[in-house]
Protein backbone atom coordinates (compact mmCIF):
# COMPACT_ATOMS: atom_id res chain seq x y z
CA UNK A 1 0.00 0.00 0.00
CA UNK A 2 1.25 3.44 -1.02
CA UNK A 3 1.94 5.73 1.91
CA UNK A 4 -0.29 8.82 2.26
CA UNK A 5 0.10 12.14 -0.30
CA UNK A 6 2.71 14.27 1.39
CA UNK A 7 2.54 18.25 1.00
CA UNK A 8 6.16 19.65 1.52
CA UNK A 9 6.51 19.68 5.39
CA UNK A 10 4.78 16.19 5.41
CA UNK A 11 1.16 18.22 5.43
CA UNK A 12 -1.69 16.24 3.81
CA UNK A 13 -4.11 18.13 1.38
CA UNK A 14 -7.39 17.14 0.71
CA UNK A 15 -7.29 14.33 -2.20
CA UNK A 16 -4.60 12.69 -0.71
CA UNK A 17 -5.31 8.86 0.57
CA UNK A 18 -4.66 7.46 3.96
CA UNK A 19 -3.46 3.89 4.22
CA UNK A 20 -6.27 1.64 6.03
CA UNK A 21 -5.42 0.06 9.17
CA UNK A 22 -6.63 -0.69 11.89
CA UNK A 23 -6.25 1.50 15.28
CA UNK A 24 -6.68 -0.01 18.68
CA UNK A 25 -8.14 2.40 21.04
CA UNK A 26 -7.44 2.40 24.95
CA UNK A 27 -10.97 1.42 25.14
CA UNK A 28 -13.25 -0.98 23.63
CA UNK A 29 -12.85 -3.04 20.30
CA UNK A 30 -10.28 -2.08 17.04
CA UNK A 31 -11.97 -0.21 14.79
CA UNK A 32 -11.14 0.67 11.43
CA UNK A 33 -9.79 3.52 9.51
CA UNK A 34 -10.95 4.43 7.16
CA UNK A 35 -14.48 2.81 8.60
CA UNK A 36 -16.34 1.33 5.88
CA UNK A 37 -19.67 2.92 5.67
CA UNK A 38 -19.52 6.48 7.10
CA UNK A 39 -17.08 9.28 7.08
CA UNK A 40 -14.47 9.90 9.96
CA UNK A 41 -13.38 13.08 11.79
CA UNK A 42 -9.92 12.57 12.50
CA UNK A 43 -8.60 14.73 15.32
CA UNK A 44 -4.87 15.15 17.00
CA UNK A 45 -5.08 16.08 20.49
CA UNK A 46 -2.04 16.76 22.90
CA UNK A 47 -1.26 15.01 25.96
CA UNK A 48 -3.10 13.25 28.41
CA UNK A 49 -5.37 15.55 30.92
CA UNK A 50 -4.57 18.35 28.84
CA UNK A 51 -6.68 21.06 29.62
CA UNK A 52 -6.95 22.71 26.10
CA UNK A 53 -8.00 19.21 24.70
CA UNK A 54 -10.60 18.60 27.53
CA UNK A 55 -12.34 21.88 27.03
CA UNK A 56 -12.79 21.39 23.35
CA UNK A 57 -13.36 17.59 23.54
CA UNK A 58 -16.24 18.40 26.36
CA UNK A 59 -18.02 20.53 23.24
CA UNK A 60 -17.77 17.49 20.94
CA UNK A 61 -19.47 15.05 23.53
CA UNK A 62 -22.27 17.12 24.37
CA UNK A 63 -22.86 17.38 19.86
CA UNK A 64 -21.75 13.55 19.74
CA UNK A 65 -25.22 12.36 18.92
CA UNK A 66 -25.43 15.27 16.33
CA UNK A 67 -22.06 13.65 14.76
CA UNK A 68 -23.22 10.02 15.04
CA UNK A 69 -26.53 10.83 13.22
CA UNK A 70 -24.68 12.89 10.23
CA UNK A 71 -22.71 9.51 9.88
CA UNK A 72 -19.65 11.00 11.24
CA UNK A 73 -17.20 8.54 13.56
CA UNK A 74 -15.18 10.38 15.78
CA UNK A 75 -11.92 9.25 16.26
CA UNK A 76 -9.44 10.92 18.67
CA UNK A 77 -5.47 10.24 19.16
CA UNK A 78 -3.03 11.57 21.42
CA UNK A 79 0.66 11.38 22.10
CA UNK A 80 0.48 9.79 25.51
CA UNK A 81 0.84 6.35 26.40
CA UNK A 82 -2.60 3.97 26.72
CA UNK A 83 -2.01 3.38 30.60
CA UNK A 84 -1.48 6.91 31.02
CA UNK A 85 -4.04 7.77 28.96
CA UNK A 86 -6.87 5.62 29.94
CA UNK A 87 -8.20 7.24 32.92
CA UNK A 88 -8.63 10.94 31.36
CA UNK A 89 -11.12 9.19 28.29
CA UNK A 90 -12.71 6.12 29.82
CA UNK A 91 -16.13 7.97 29.74
CA UNK A 92 -15.56 9.76 26.52
CA UNK A 93 -18.55 8.41 24.04
CA UNK A 94 -15.91 8.05 21.07
CA UNK A 95 -12.83 6.01 19.97
CA UNK A 96 -9.68 7.42 21.39
CA UNK A 97 -6.17 6.27 20.67
CA UNK A 98 -3.03 6.50 22.19
CA UNK A 99 0.00 7.15 19.52
CA UNK A 100 3.24 8.00 22.03
CA UNK A 101 5.90 6.78 19.59
CA UNK A 102 3.74 9.89 17.33
CA UNK A 103 4.00 7.63 14.19
CA UNK A 104 0.58 8.85 12.85
CA UNK A 105 1.44 12.52 13.91
CA UNK A 106 4.37 12.24 11.82
CA UNK A 107 2.44 10.46 9.04
CA UNK A 108 0.01 12.95 8.95
CA UNK A 109 2.75 15.74 9.20
CA UNK A 110 0.95 17.32 12.54
CA UNK A 111 3.61 19.15 14.35
CA UNK A 112 4.71 20.77 17.63
CA UNK A 113 5.86 23.96 18.27
CA UNK A 114 6.38 26.87 20.53
CA UNK A 115 3.51 28.60 19.06
CA UNK A 116 1.23 25.92 20.33
CA UNK A 117 0.90 27.81 23.81
CA UNK A 118 2.85 31.65 22.68
CA UNK A 119 -0.20 32.58 20.06
CA UNK A 120 -2.16 35.36 21.44
CA UNK A 121 -5.29 33.84 20.17
CA UNK A 122 -4.23 30.64 22.56
CA UNK A 123 -4.26 32.73 25.52
CA UNK A 124 -7.94 33.20 26.36
CA UNK A 125 -8.87 29.53 26.03
CA UNK A 126 -5.87 28.37 27.76
CA UNK A 127 -6.71 30.73 30.56
CA UNK A 128 -10.03 29.14 30.37
CA UNK A 129 -9.12 25.59 30.02
CA UNK A 130 -6.86 26.10 33.56
CA UNK A 131 -9.29 27.25 35.23
CA UNK A 132 -11.64 24.53 34.47
CA UNK A 133 -9.32 22.50 34.70
CA UNK A 134 -8.70 23.27 38.04
CA UNK A 135 -12.18 23.51 39.40
CA UNK A 136 -12.91 20.13 38.02
CA UNK A 137 -9.93 18.06 38.99
CA UNK A 138 -10.31 19.72 42.56
CA UNK A 139 -13.47 18.49 42.91
CA UNK A 140 -12.41 14.69 41.41
CA UNK A 141 -14.32 15.08 38.66
CA UNK A 142 -10.85 14.77 36.01
CA UNK A 143 -7.52 13.38 36.67
CA UNK A 144 -4.78 15.84 36.99
CA UNK A 145 -1.81 16.08 33.50
CA UNK A 146 1.42 14.42 34.47
CA UNK A 147 4.05 17.30 35.33
CA UNK A 148 6.26 16.35 32.13
CA UNK A 149 3.50 15.06 29.80
CA UNK A 150 4.67 12.30 27.45
CA UNK A 151 5.66 13.87 24.38
CA UNK A 152 5.96 17.39 25.94
CA UNK A 153 3.48 19.95 26.01
CA UNK A 154 4.13 22.05 22.72
CA UNK A 155 1.93 19.87 20.36
CA UNK A 156 -0.10 21.42 17.51
CA UNK A 157 -3.75 20.13 16.90
CA UNK A 158 -5.13 19.17 13.21
CA UNK A 159 -8.39 17.74 12.14
CA UNK A 160 -8.99 15.17 8.97
CA UNK A 161 -12.45 14.58 7.34
CA UNK A 162 -11.33 11.24 5.57
CA UNK A 163 -14.39 9.49 3.42
CA UNK A 164 -15.15 5.51 3.37
CA UNK A 165 -12.31 4.97 0.61
CA UNK A 166 -9.57 6.72 2.59
CA UNK A 167 -9.50 9.87 0.68
CA UNK A 168 -8.79 13.39 2.72
CA UNK A 169 -12.07 14.99 1.77
CA UNK A 170 -11.17 18.12 4.14
CA UNK A 171 -7.87 19.02 6.40
CA UNK A 172 -6.91 21.62 9.30
CA UNK A 173 -4.00 22.06 10.32
CA UNK A 174 -4.21 24.51 14.15
CA UNK A 175 -1.88 27.27 14.27
CA UNK A 176 -2.06 27.04 18.18
CA UNK A 177 -3.13 25.00 20.84
CA UNK A 178 -6.88 25.84 20.73
CA UNK A 179 -7.37 25.99 16.79
CA UNK A 180 -9.50 23.30 15.74
CA UNK A 181 -12.89 22.52 13.97
CA UNK A 182 -15.78 23.26 16.40
CA UNK A 183 -18.92 20.93 15.94
CA UNK A 184 -20.58 23.08 13.12
CA UNK A 185 -17.74 23.24 11.29
CA UNK A 186 -17.17 19.10 11.52
CA UNK A 187 -20.74 19.01 10.39
CA UNK A 188 -20.60 22.10 7.58
CA UNK A 189 -17.59 19.88 6.24
CA UNK A 190 -19.31 16.93 6.32
CA UNK A 191 -22.40 18.42 4.16
CA UNK A 192 -20.07 19.88 1.50
CA UNK A 193 -18.45 16.29 0.98
CA UNK A 194 -21.61 14.47 0.90
CA UNK A 195 -22.90 17.45 -2.05
CA UNK A 196 -19.92 16.67 -3.85
CA UNK A 197 -19.40 12.90 -3.88
CA UNK A 198 -23.70 13.32 -5.03
CA UNK A 199 -23.00 15.44 -7.75
CA UNK A 200 -19.25 14.42 -8.67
Amino acid sequence: MSMPTALPGGRLAPGASITPRTLTPVTGPPLRLPAPDRLTHLQFRRFAGCPVCNLHLRSVVRRHAELAAAGIQEVVLFHSPADELREHVVELPFPVVADPDKRLYVEFGVESSPRALLHPRAWGPILRAVLRSAWTISRRREHAPAAQPHGGRLGLPADFLIDAEGGIVAARYGEHAYDQWSVDEILARAGEARRRSATG
